[in-house]
């Protein structure tokens, strides 16, 4: 009888001590889980961070080549003021040639100039300033009083103008 004692108290003695080695192996994974998730946090923090600090430089920096391409304009328009004996015709083409310039600085970054003399009203490129009784079509840009400019197909400022109604 003792030996049948010792073999029951021998199985759930067995049986607890694998249950313990289960839950100890239990907590050990565990413990490698939690720092998986603390690892992942972190990494998720710091890529946040880093793309905080890169938006925040690109926004700092995006007008950086623009400023150095309109700077050239800024040279032709002091180089224009130094010339202490020009005619008239200087100064004229002196701006002609500058205007050009900027007008290439304004391609090379998508800004272009709305024009719209002639055309039909479109509220959301041009803003009517004034308008004019007329005997043609009705709602037709007749003058441009301030050009407007687009970057990239966005309205920067919308040109305004004068356009026509009806008698």
């Amino acid at each position: 009888m003792a030996n049948d004692d010792k073999k029951k108290q021998t199985k759930p003695a067995k049986k607890v001590s694998e249950a313990v080695k289960e839950i100890n192996g239990l907590k050990e994974q565990i413990v490698k889980l939690e720092a998986n998730i603390l690892y992942s946090k972190a990494e998720a923090e710091n890529q946040r961070k880093r793309s905080l600090e890169e938006i925040e430089k690109s926004r700092k920096f995006a007008v950086e080549r623009f400023s150095q391409e309109i700077l050239l304009v800024k040279d032709s328009l002091d180089a224009a003021l130094i010339i202490e004996k020009a005619t008239l015709d200087d100064y004229k083409n002196g701006m002609e040639l500058t205007k050009k310039q900027l007008i290439d600085i304004f391609g090379k970054f998508g800004i272009e100039e709305i024009d719209p003399n002639g055309e039909s009203f479109d509220p959301n490129y041009h803003q009517a300033m004034s308008m004019i009784e007329t005997e043609d079509e009705e709602n037709k840009v007749l003058s441009v009083m301030q050009k407007g400019y687009k970057l990239n197909e966005r309205v920067l400022r919308p040109a305004l103008v004068s356009v026509s109604k009806k008698k």
